[in-house]
């Protein structure tokens, strides 16, 4: 928790002026019981009217000061305390940005967005509440038991015999909440995780008839998260009962033995009405403790996860002196290259090693798990090879900053991936400055210029989100056209071509061809026809390559080619 509090340096002013209109506060109400026992005593037993005025005057002030203290640290805190909720949010950001494959996979896209929203929003409300209440209770109950002593030393005996007993409650309660407000925090990311898991694949649970499971699924969960909310709610309703039956007694005992000690002449009645006064103020002062024990479990689990997540070091990182090319752009090396996911038995490619000029179309086929798109994937450092490098215009990629890397490169995904907004917005997600012009250029290449004027705002047509109000082969040709409007040094197009009917595929790689032919092209594909035509395919098969060189050639000389070609195409179109 106190590690997450740094963020409040840029609002020390705020927190200084907390403080100062809390300390005024906390003096206005020290001085109201003084200033009503005064009253009492020298006004109302004297008939003193005018002390009673003058005094009464006196109080209405302080406590108006009282009042504008009161707000003003209200409104200081709240601005600090949301203005550091924006910082770890921007933090949070910006650290999982710069998040490798495999963090996002380690902690998992559904806590990283409880721990964006609900956890911060935990901690900002707990600092706002810390800088409210805990920096006035202290002080309240240290000055109230300053100014009850001074009323009477021997009363204040009733509450040396209170606050431990207060004091041993919240505590109390406080140790077994503590657990089950962290296990609120995992439960809730169940509940996220089969929440957005319903949501995102809604159609595969109807195609397959799976809403009922679904529903079970989210029951279950579900209960599971309240059924520990109850059990804390439960334990947390108990304090406040306790809290006010110990307030109450220690009001009556105040009252009892004060009364004894006016009778006896020991006091005067105005200086038991200020000690029972701050006899509240401490017991208050205890009970907006007790509350903070309320929030601060929860608060303290939701800043360890937070800070779980800002902890973590990339396995990606830019090297600390950058290397510059200054070979040929575009070119494209791998030297003995082996890559293994995190906790896989076996590698997913083990030894590969070519070399792709500019100009050059190379095309990458096998089988479904041979490690195609693994291996496209290493080259934007998606993720980083375990053994050999990769280079790129005679670099290795480590050596490279990570945006000038990706600068160089343009990927279309496997899966297309389209965001809100209008098409044209889409496309210019690689460069903003590009032009309507060269828009429409990239569509034509694309073959999505059909469709695209089809729509009644053609390119500023607004996209649904996730791309739901296009077809899939729109929005994989969308795709590419962002991509091609980038005009890299190097394209890779991993298994981009699925979507597309034969005849917009043909159409497809002529036009690229014809367009990009100065440019590195690196194509993953499952059909023959795609990649028939490449300067040079590559064969992998189990992460291995076993096979390269043209489409003519293959068929010769490597049999697993053969067979994928075999499946594909008719005797006639092989020969």
């Amino acid at each position: 928790m106190f590690k997450l509090l740094r963020f409040l340096k840029p609002y020390a002013w705020f927190i200084v002026g907390v403080l100062v209109a809390v300390f005024c506060q906390v003096m206005a109400d020290l001085n109201l019981p003084t200033l009503m026992s005064d009253i009492v005593d020298k006004g109302v037993m004297n008939g003193n009217t005018a002390y009673i005025l003058k005094t009464g005057g006196i109080m209405l002030l302080v406590a108006a000061i009282g009042v504008v203290c009161s707000i003003l640290a209200s409104y200081l805190s709240s601005r600090a305390s949301m203005g550091m909720g924006q910082l770890i949010r921007n933090k949070i950001f910006e650290k999982v940005e710069n998040f490798s494959l495999f963090e996002f996979d380690k902690i998992g896209t559904a806590t990283l967005i409880t721990r964006s929203t609900n956890d911060v929003t935990q901690v900002q409300m707990m600092v706002m509440m810390f800088l409210r209440m805990m920096l006035s209770a202290p002080m309240m109950a240290i000055g109230g038991l300053i100014m009850a002593f001074s009323e009477d030393r021997k009363l204040t005996l009733v509450l040396a015999v209170a606050i431990p007993i207060l004091s041993i409650t919240i505590i109390l309660i406080g140790k077994k909440g503590m657990p089950l407000f962290k296990s609120i925090q995992k439960k809730l990311d169940r509940l996220n995780l089969v929440l957005r898991e319903s949501l995102s694949g809604i159609r595969v649970i109807r195609a397959f008839n799976r809403t009922e499971h679904e529903r079970g699924r989210f029951n279950e969960a579900n209960e599971d998260l309240t059924k520990t909310y109850i059990t804390v709610n439960r334990l947390m309703a108990l304090l406040m009962p306790l809290m006010m039956f110990i307030m109450n007694m220690t009001s009556l005992a105040v009252l009892w033995f004060g009364i004894i000690r006016i009778d006896t002449g020991g006091m005067q009645m105005g200086s038991l009405i200020a000690f029972t006064q701050y006899a509240m103020q401490i017991m208050f002062s205890f009970l907006m403790v007790s509350i903070m024990f309320i929030m601060v479990p929860r608060a303290s689990a939701a800043a360890d996860r937070i800070n779980e997540v800002l902890e973590v070091e990339p396995e990606i990182i830019d090297p600390a002196e950058p290397e510059a090319p200054t070979q040929a752009k575009g070119e494209v090396e791998f030297r003995d290259v082996t890559f293994r996911y995190h906790g896989a038995e076996q590698a997913a490619i083990e030894h590969i090693s070519f070399s792709i000029k500019p100009g050059e179309f190379t095309a990458i086929i096998g089988s479904t798990g041979s490690g195609k798109s693994t291996l496209v994937k290493l080259i934007p450092r998606f993720y980083d090879a375990d053994s050999g490098s990769i280079l790129v215009d005679g670099v290795d990629i480590k050596r490279m900053r990570q945006v000038d890397l990706r600068a160089k490169i343009g990927y279309v995904p496997q899966k297309a991936v389209l965001f809100s907004g209008s098409i044209a917005d889409n496309l210019r997600f690689g460069q903003k400055d590009k032009t309507d012009a060269e828009l429409q250029k990239a569509c034509e290449i694309a073959q999505a210029t059909e469709f695209i004027d089809s729509m009644e705002d053609g390119l500023a047509h607004e996209i649904a989100q996730g791309g739901t109000n296009v077809s899939g082969g729109q929005k994989q040709r969308l795709s590419i056209a962002r991509a091609l409007a980038r005009r890299p040094e190097i394209y890779i197009f991993d298994d981009s071509f699925s979507a597309l009917d034969f005849k917009t595929d043909a159409q497809l790689r002529a036009a690229l061809k014809r367009e990009v032919k100065n440019a590195t092209v690196l194509m993953v594909a499952q059909r023959v026809g795609t990649v028939m035509d490449a300067d040079r395919i590559i064969v992998l098969d189990e992460g291995h390559i076993v096979g390269m060189g043209r489409h003519k050639e293959l068929l010769e000389t490597c049999p697993i080619y053969r067979e994928i070609a075999i499946s594909q195409l008719s005797e006639e179109n092989i020969a």
